[in-house]
């Protein structure tokens, strides 16, 4: 099981990256959009990332995360029947390792259902066998409060007056977090407005 990798960044995709090692190896392994803004720009020597090895039968295929919480949410993730590679990699592209563990946590369909290839019978499911499972990474989820959950007072009734005023739910769950950022509001009409200003 190969579970982290040293060496230089060489390439670095929307959905892949390349590492070469010091012996010469270059692996190709596949991130989610979260963590691609962490990323330094290649080439980058010294570079270290966690991965999970996933083994298929017509495939080996290395996921990249940065973050130990990351890759232990992914894992978890990939235990829920009908969630393969690509859908658990859809669910970290769309929300943060924290996002996601905190809406899996609170059994957050409507949430889900914004993920590309998710839809309501599917994050039924989801919710149902991992809601349990992943209240210790909710509970312990690392970063600032507030600045990615979405959790700042009057956080999901700002997102829901976005949703309202015609956004779709990722980029209203996005502007929030964006604007939580900014320090705890006195208001949701203040969170709304910074939401709002940054867009």
């Amino acid at each position: 099981m190969i579970s982290r990798l040293k060496g230089t960044l060489v390439s670095r995709e929307l959905d892949h990256i390349e590492v070469e090692t010091a012996g010469g190896v270059v692996y190709e392994i596949q991130i989610p959009l979260s963590i691609l803004e962490r990323l330094p720009r290649p080439p980058a020597p010294d570079f270290e990332i966690r991965t999970l090895q996933v083994v298929r039968e017509d495939s080996v295929t290395l996921y990249g995360f940065m973050e130990p919480f990351e890759r232990e949410l992914f894992s978890r993730l990939l235990g829920a029947s009908g969630v393969g590679p690509k859908v658990a990699l859809a669910m970290l592209s769309t929300y943060s390792a924290r996002r996601l563990a905190q809406a899996l946590a609170e059994k957050d369909v409507n949430a889900l259902k914004q993920v590309s290839g998710v839809g309501k019978k599917t994050a039924e499911r989801i919710v149902l066998e991992l809601a349990d499972r992943v209240e210790d990474l909710a509970l312990g989820a690392p970063g600032p409060a507030g600045a990615e959950s979405g959790d700042g007072p009057g956080a999901q009734e700002a997102v829901a007056a976005l949703v309202a005023l015609g956004y779709s739910f990722v980029d209203a769950d996005a502007a929030v977090r964006g604007a939580l950022t900014q320090g705890e509001p006195e208001s949701t009409d203040e969170l709304v407005r910074r939401a709002l200003a940054k867009r």
